[in-house]
């Protein structure tokens, strides 16, 4: 799932109408166990879901480019402020350093698991 710019991609919600950015931001994080939102070609985005997938989760990624401003600010302000903005389970992880925090301390693989990103 891509979002590019403001006019493509994820913008119209399924009433027809488009979303508030914040809104759609919300949407996107419940309808996904594992999201991240990021810029395009973030390489820190790309060690995430390197991580992710390879403790077997495959992560929903959200890639917006420079003109989808609206939707970079409503990531980073639901993500701890920053982007790549990490969700699992509908909640923010942060960046890559959250990611990292939870793998170098065991709750990755667990958490994954108890939002079903994971087969038991």
């Amino acid at each position: 799932m891509q979002a590019v710019g403001i006019r493509r991609g994820l913008t119209i919600d399924p009433a027809g109408e488009e979303e508030a950015p914040a809104a759609r931001v919300g949407r996107l994080v419940r309808e996904s166990p594992v999201v991240i939102f990021a810029r395009r070609g973030c390489y820190m985005a790309h060690v995430m879901k390197r991580l992710l997938a390879a403790v077997g989760a495959h992560a929903t990624v959200i890639e917006l480019d420079a003109g989808a401003a609206d939707e970079l600010a409503a990531a980073a302000e639901a993500g701890r402020g920053a982007v790549p903005a990490l969700f699992v389970g509908g909640a923010p992880v942060g960046g890559l350093e959250g990611l990292m925090d939870l793998h170098l301390s065991g709750r990755l693989v667990p958490r994954l698991r108890e939002v079903g990103a994971l087969c038991a």
